[in-house]
């Protein structure tokens, strides 16, 4: 699959906050064969813009239509995170069945942990496995068929194998160099970039030690929102690319 003549021409990938999405996309970027679009629906979601190639959007319903156009012209890879919600997206059955969807897991224990060093006021629904889950059943539905899930923790213990199989359950070539990057803040990067501090000095997918450890089964609050996401976690997580 991996050699085919057609590519996919809109990739996307979901994720919940924290579960190493953006190296993933970083590794997507340095590829240089897809325009890459960064988390433009929880832009919109959170500041009220987003930016597509050039095109400012104010709503999902328009940035739905900028990436569709866009794609009809180019390679697009774009990700997004999910401690916001998108109902207009769930509900287009259109889009959801014309891009090519992959799905971002982490344990929920790091993830809610890292994102709760940055937010220490987060919400139950911003760690976001509740909302990842509902959108993986949208794209299952209207695809058809059970799209990719990749674990975060995977990625880092086997880069090589886990983006291969990726490359290849999607339909794109593999590209091994791309696997290596310079450390640097991508243009895409500005509004959120303190969340992207460790990828913009990292320069592959390498496991990094948290320096603040957050124990989340001894914080009361912290401890109900990981029973909450638990059961969303464990249904993706066994539907995860294996290798």
């Amino acid at each position: 699959m991996g050699g085919r003549e057609t590519e996919p021409k809109l990739l996307a990938l979901w994720s919940a906050p924290r579960c190493r999405s953006t190296p993933f996309l970083r590794m997507m970027a340095e590829r240089g064969d897809r325009f890459v679009v960064h988390e433009p629906f929880s832009h919109v979601a959170d500041f009220g813009t987003a930016e597509v190639d050039g095109r400012v959007v104010h709503s999902e319903r328009d940035l739905i239509d900028a990436l569709r156009e866009l794609a009809a012209e180019r390679a697009v890879f774009f990700k997004d995170t999910t401690d916001f919600h998108y109902p207009e997206l769930v509900g287009d059955t259109r889009f959801l069945r014309e891009a090519t969807h992959a799905f971002m897991i982490r344990d929920p224990r790091a993830a809610i942990a890292s994102h709760y060093r940055l937010n220490p006021k987060l919400g139950r629904d911003e760690i976001g496995f509740a909302w990842l889950y509902e959108l993986y059943a949208a794209v299952k539905d209207a695809a058809g068929a059970e799209p990719v899930v990749i674990d975060g923790d995977d990625l880092v213990a086997a880069p090589e194998a886990i983006v291969r199989a990726y490359c290849e359950r999607v339909g794109i070539r593999y590209v091994p160099g791309a696997l290596r990057w310079r450390p640097e803040v991508l243009p895409g990067w500005q509004r959120t970039a303190r969340w992207h501090t460790a990828v913009s000095e990292s320069s592959g997918f390498e496991p990094r030690r948290e320096e603040r450890p957050v124990d989340v089964e001894a914080d009361p609050e912290l401890r109900a929102y990981l029973r909450y996401h638990q059961p969303f976690y464990d249904e993706l997580r066994a539907r995860r690319l294996r290798v």
